[in-house]
């Protein structure tokens, strides 16, 4: 039985990765800053973990905890919407922390084991918008872009040791608390110069069909984490998927 470690489970993505893998009879580590038991169904293959991925002792931690594994989904994210002119260089560093070097660390931290057993899967979760961007997102887009361009050049170095690296790339998903999380760190606002874009912005989402769903999400993780003929890039989502063949 594989063992896939996810961060970031507490909602959304994560939440719904860790469900469809505990489906397929896989031992599965959800990780979250603040663990909690009562969001996933009780299993024997099922282990719930503290992890902070911008905190090198509590990857440290998780990873000496955990012990061997198979497949690593870096899931953890933060989000941030607003015009750059309305984002404090604080809140672009936090961003980073744990968008960007949040990923490269814990990658780092589950190396060794794979290269020395000459196999494992990374699963990097970045989004669409590095595909098609879109307005009041530069700095969210510039972290996951980074992770993309980190990803791909990654991947060359490993080919060697028979570990796979891929990137899920998910679209919009209203059903999750990306919303709610971007707008914890937008207290100050968007600036007045910006209002009539951030009005057309949001009349834009209002209207637009095409969506992406966790199970989407989930999907395509476990498209990359089993299917070794898998592409680099794999858009989730009928808007990333529509977005990923107008590239």
């Amino acid at each position: 039985m594989k063992t896939i470690l996810i961060t970031g489970c507490s909602s959304g993505f994560g939440l719904e990765i860790a469900r469809y893998f505990l489906d397929r009879d896989w031992k599965v580590v959800a990780t979250m800053r603040t663990p909690r038991e009562d969001i996933l169904p009780r299993s024997e293959h099922l282990r719930v973990l503290a992890l902070d991925v911008t905190k090198p002792e509590s990857i440290h931690k998780a990873i000496e905890a955990v012990g061997p594994i198979d497949v690593l989904v870096n899931n953890a994210g933060i989000g941030v919407l607003n015009a750059l002119e309305g984002t404090p260089m604080e809140t672009a560093r936090e961003i980073f922390e744990t968008n960007t070097l949040g990923t490269i660390a814990m990658t780092q931290a589950v190396l060794p084991q794979f290269r020395q057993r000459k196999a494992g899967v990374v699963v990097n979760v970045t989004s669409s918008v590095t595909v098609r961007p879109l307005h009041l997102l530069s700095v969210y887009t510039a972290s996951k872009a980074a992770v993309n361009a980190f990803t791909e050049s990654l991947a060359l170095e490993l080919e060697q040791f028979n570990v796979r690296v891929r990137i899920v790339l998910p679209g919009r998903a209203p059903e999750t608390k990306f919303g709610d999380n971007a707008r914890s760190r937008m207290q100050a606002g968007f600036p007045e110069p910006y209002a009539d874009l951030v009005k057309s912005v949001f009349e834009g989402w209002e209207k637009s069909t095409k969506v992406t769903l966790s199970v989407d999400v989930a999907e395509a993780v476990w498209r990359a984490a089993t299917d070794p003929s898998s592409p680099m890039r794999i858009p989730a989502g009928a808007d990333a998927v529509e977005w990923a063949g107008q590239k």
